[in-house]
């Protein structure tokens, strides 16, 4: 446990999985599994959220050292430079500093973070959009990065923490305020890192202790992915009032930086040589069904406001070897182009990753755009059958139901803080590789920047991980639920000066060496839902994750003749 981890008294070192209080060892007391802690602490950071929220930081920049052509010559120039500014600090009592130098040549974030030797707390995000110009990095060389956090900048991966913000509380406005006295317009690539639970009112389980309520990071170093070249940089924060010194944050991030690989090796995205031990749910099929008619009973009551709620579930998987939480986060890209992959893992935590195709928001100054996705079909096996399964999407009457009080309610709350929204398309059909969704894109202006938190708190959670009205519906699911859904459909992402992205965190899992998965998927419950076709729907969601490993069980002996 690292000396942050320890002040903070939200981590633990093993724990057993899945949670005891809610009756899971009970149902498979064959999944008593204990947890060996395979991955390296960082060095200690500062928890950002002890500082003064609405107090700014003195002063923050960023620095652009030359270019160079290789990984190795970048990790050299950005320990060169830290080694210097050692001896030269900032008169200033607080502040966070970058230094970035740009590659000339293009290195896969995640073969980058495969290469780290497991250090905590590490993340990745990588958003949908991949298009732009490549250029611009390479070619400024100093003074800040405002012109550089464009549409190249495709993913970053980080590990170590120059901040980090977490607790168990609820995340609230000084929380949000606390993260953002770190930020600045004019350093947009500054950016903390993280998520948020779905229900901060729920019981948190061991597995999601370590993440707390919330967990937000800017790493201590950082690999950024561009279209056509790379970025390495390192970040340094500090605050005398909380008693994190420039000296004790440039002395963690030395310590860091020696654990740092120079050798990057391309990563296989190739099916991972692995077997399924066993796999078990949470809830089981028989008591899906239950969980189900309860729900439509509930809905069908002339005197109850629900009309929706989203049932989800829990399946742990054991392999006869590790799952590998970087290859897995590999492997989810091949099929992911048009989906966010994220990945976070705090210290004495397993790792949470996903691939999800669905946008909470992302904020650019005033504008602000959303999305509504909601209703589920596979793919089909052939351009023909495909169409028709799209026309069948688009002309049910009871997807076309679930997918409108999605898009209506996120219209609504865009409406109260935006001066003008527009929904546009109003319903389209969404292909992923696997599945396909109904689809509507909403924009808005805000009024004000600081409203962030208002639609943060405002769209999360949406009808299509929730329900509606959402507070009936999160009754509904933390009374049926027999599982701790963590960061499982919460908003996950990074907030940054200029700009915010966050998605929601659905198609996920918590992987670790030595841990298994736990893969989580969820399915909207409406008037005229069948509780067989919505477990089929949860299989489907799963595919991504259970695709990368084998499924059948390995033989442990041959049949005589």
């Amino acid at each position: 446990m690292t000396a942050a981890a320890a002040a903070d008294g939200l981590c633990t070192g093993g724990f057993i999985i899945p949670d005891l209080r809610k009756g899971y060892l009970r149902s498979f007391p064959q999944l008593r599994v204990s947890y060996t802690r395979y991955n390296k602490p960082c060095s200690p950071a500062m928890n950002g959220c002890q500082g003064g929220p609405h107090i700014p930081v003195g002063t923050t920049q960023t620095r652009t050292l030359p270019a160079v052509s290789t990984h190795s010559l970048a990790l050299h120039s950005l320990s060169s430079s830290v080694d210097r500014l050692r001896s030269d600090p900032p008169p200033f009592p607080s502040g966070i500093l970058r230094l970035q130098v740009p590659i000339q040549e293009k290195i896969e974030a995640t073969d980058w973070l495969h290469a780290q030797p497991e250090l905590l707390p590490r993340c990745f995000f990588s958003s949908r959009s991949q298009s732009g110009n490549s250029g611009s990095f390479v070619e400024s060389v100093n003074g800040d990065d405002s012109s550089l956090e464009g549409p190249n900048l495709v993913s970053v991966a980080g590990i170590g923490a120059a901040v980090f913000f977490r607790h168990i509380h609820p995340f609230s406005f000084d929380d949000w305020k606390s993260i953002k006295r770190f930020l600045s317009k004019k350093c947009p690539l500054i950016r903390a890192y993280g998520g948020i639970r779905f229900d901060p009112r729920a019981d948190v389980s061991s597995e999601w202790k370590a993440f707390g309520s919330f967990y937000f990071v800017v790493p201590q170093v950082e690999f950024n992915e561009l279209e056509g070249s790379s970025v390495l940089a390192t970040t340094i924060a500090w605050d005398n009032a909380i008693s994190w010194t420039w000296e004790k944050a440039i002395c963690a991030l030395q310590a860091t930086m020696c654990q740092v690989s120079s050798i990057v090796v391309r990563l296989s995205k190739e099916v991972c040589n692995m077997f399924v031990l066993s796999d078990s749910h949470v809830p089981n099929k028989a008591s899906w069904d239950d969980a189900v008619n309860q729900a439509l009973q509930i809905i069908g009551r002339a005197d109850s406001p629900l009309v929706k709620v989203v049932l989800a579930r829990s399946s742990r998987v054991v392999t006869t070897s590790h799952i590998d939480p970087i290859a897995s986060l590999a492997c989810l890209q091949v099929e992911g182009q048009n989906a966010y992959q994220f990945l976070l893992q705090p210290p004495d935590a397993p790792a949470f990753l996903g691939s999800t195709p669905e946008r909470l928001f992302h904020r650019k100054e005033l504008c602000i755009h959303s999305e509504a996705l909601a209703a589920t079909r596979a793919r089909g096996g052939s351009k023909a059958q495909d169409l028709q399964i799209e026309l069948d999407l688009l002309s049910s009457p009871k997807d076309d139901f679930e997918f409108s009080i999605v898009r209506e309610s996120i219209q609504r709350k865009l409406e109260a803080l935006c001066s003008t929204v527009l929904v546009e398309p109003k319903k389209t059909v969404r292909k992923l590789p696997r599945i396909q969704h109904l689809y509507a894109q909403l924009s808005g202006r805000l009024r004000s920047e600081d409203d962030e938190f208002d639609i943060l708190s405002s769209l999360h959670p949406t009808p299509a991980v929730c329900g509606f009205p959402s507070e009936e519906a999160r009754l509904l699911i933390a009374e049926t639920e027999m599982f701790d859904r963590g960061m499982y459909a919460g908003p996950v992402g990074w907030f940054g000066g200029r700009e915010t992205e966050l998605a929601v965190g659905i198609r996920s899992a918590l992987v670790d060496k030595g841990f298994g998965g736990l893969i989580y998927a969820g399915a909207g419950i409406v008037r005229g839902s069948n509780s067989s076709l919505e477990w089929e729907e949860l299989d489907l969601k799963m595919s991504q994750f259970t695709k990368s490993i084998k499924v059948e069980v390995p033989l442990t002996e041959t049949k005589k003749s």
